[in-house]
């Protein structure tokens, strides 16, 4: 079920009432009532799901909006799997890109406490921002993500880093263009890393 969030941030009220109203309730369903925490896999869903939804709620799906607990999944790895796990391998080096929603939820910790669990040597480019991909704005226009990149891309290609993490399928995509690198999530990069039976020299997710 959609999050709503391509139609809040292409302007589609209609569109966005509908899927915020649908997800609400299927979210219901799937948390037992919101018994359950509901783990969200991209952060820019989270923030959908979570907060922009709101507005375009019945009143009666927001009162079973606000009884539900929405977590995304670099908070709850960070929160309630890091502590369980046993880091069997580590990669040298990572560089991370935070993406906006991250930003907005307060989940940048997250992500790096993610990192450094995987990784010696951990950094975010001072120049980090909005990758401009914008769903799928960045499919259709790649300009747009090498300009809001340029900074951050000219730090990310000026070194060699054993990893390049992110956790937003779509923001990855967009760094993948702007940089030439491979991005891809940091909870993959843990699954690696606490995957028994594979050696240090092993380093790829």
């Amino acid at each position: 079920t959609c999050c709503a969030t391509i139609w809040h941030s292409k302007g589609y009220d209609a569109g966005d009432a509908v899927m915020a109203n649908r997800v609400v309730e299927a979210a219901w369903g799937w948390t037992a009532g919101g018994r359950l925490p509901l783990v969200v896999d991209a952060s820019s869903c989270t923030l959908g799901i979570a907060r922009e939804v709101v507005p375009y709620l019945t009143p009666d799906n927001r009162e079973l909006h606000a009884e539900l607990l929405v977590v995304d999944s670099l908070v709850w790895a960070a929160e309630e799997l890091l502590p369980h796990l046993t880091v069997e391998r580590t990669l040298g080096s990572a560089v991370l890109h935070p993406t906006c929603s991250m930003r907005h939820l307060g989940d940048e910790a997250h992500l790096r406490a993610v990192a450094e669990a995987c990784a010696d040597e951990v950094v975010v480019p001072d120049d980090a921002g909005c990758c401009a991909f914008a769903g799928d704005r960045g499919m259709l226009h790649r300009e747009l993500t090498e300009s809001a990149t340029r900074q951050e891309a000219a730090f990310v290609t000026s070194r060699d880093f054993d990893a390049h993490l992110s956790a937003n399928r779509m923001c990855e995509v967009g760094m993948d263009h702007a940089t030439g690198r491979d991005y891809y999530s940091v909870l993959l990069a843990l699954e690696h890393a606490t995957r028994p039976g594979a050696g240090r020299a092993d380093r790829s997710p």
